[in-house]
C-alpha cells in the first residue's frame, strides 16, 4: 500500500472510531489495609505510591471525599521495618517523611511485634507515629473480618522507561 493511501485510511479510521470513555465509578469512603512485606527495604518507596493511588482520586472531583473519611492502615512486617527505626532515619528520611505526611491525613502505620523482635527492635526504637501490634497475620485477619479490603502492593523492577514503550 502506498503511503498517501495508508495515511488517508489511518486518518479515516481514527476520525470515525470512538475514543475510550472515562467512567466515574461511584466510589465511597474506603476501608483498606495495605500489607507491606518486602524483600528490600527500599521497596517501601514504591509501595507508598499505592497509598497515593488510592487516596488522591477519592479526594478529587467528582468524589471530594475528605481524607479523614477514609480508614487506611498500613501493616509493615518485612525488611521495610528497618525504615521505621529511628536510628535509620538518615538513610530512609524520604520514606519516613512521606509516611508522616500520610499520618497527618489519617493513615495509620502498624508494625508487627514478631517482625520487630526478629530485628531486635523494641518500642522505643520506632518513630512516634508507629503502632506496634502483636502479629501481622492476626492483624490482617482482624481487619478483614471488620470488612476492610486488603491490598498487597507488588513491587516490580521497572525495566523500561515509559517513553521507550509508549
Amino acid at each position: 500500500m502506498k503511503r498517501p493511501v495508508f495515511f488517508v485510511l489511518a486518518f479515516l479510521y481514527l476520525s470515525i472510531c470512538p475514543a475510550a470513555e472515562l467512567v466515574e465509578t461511584p466510589y465511597r469512603a474506603q476501608k483498606v489495609v495495605f500489607d507491606f512485606y518486602f524483600n528490600n527495604p527500599q521497596d517501601i518507596n514504591s509501595a507508598l505510591y499505592w497509598i497515593r493511588s488510592l487516596a488522591n482520586p477519592l479526594t478529587e472531583e467528582p468524589y471530594n471525599i475528605p481524607p479523614d473519611f477514609n480508614d487506611i492502615k498500613v501493616l509493615i512486617h518485612g525488611t521495610e521495618i528497618v525504615t521505621l527505626a529511628k536510628k535509620n532515619y538518615p538513610k530512609y528520611k524520604a520514606a519516613v517523611d512521606r509516611m508522616r505526611y500520610w499520618v497527618e491525613l489519617g493513615v495509620t502505620f502498624k508494625v508487627c511485634a514478631l517482625a520487630a523482635a526478629d530485628f531486635d527492635y523494641e518500642l522505643a526504637d520506632f518513630h512516634d507515629f508507629v503502632e506496634v501490634v502483636p502479629s501481622a497475620i492476626t492483624e490482617l485477619a482482624h481487619w478483614q473480618l471488620q470488612g476492610y479490603a486488603v491490598i498487597r502492593p507488588q513491587i516490580l523492577d521497572k525495566q523500561f522507561a515509559t517513553e521507550e514503550i509508549r
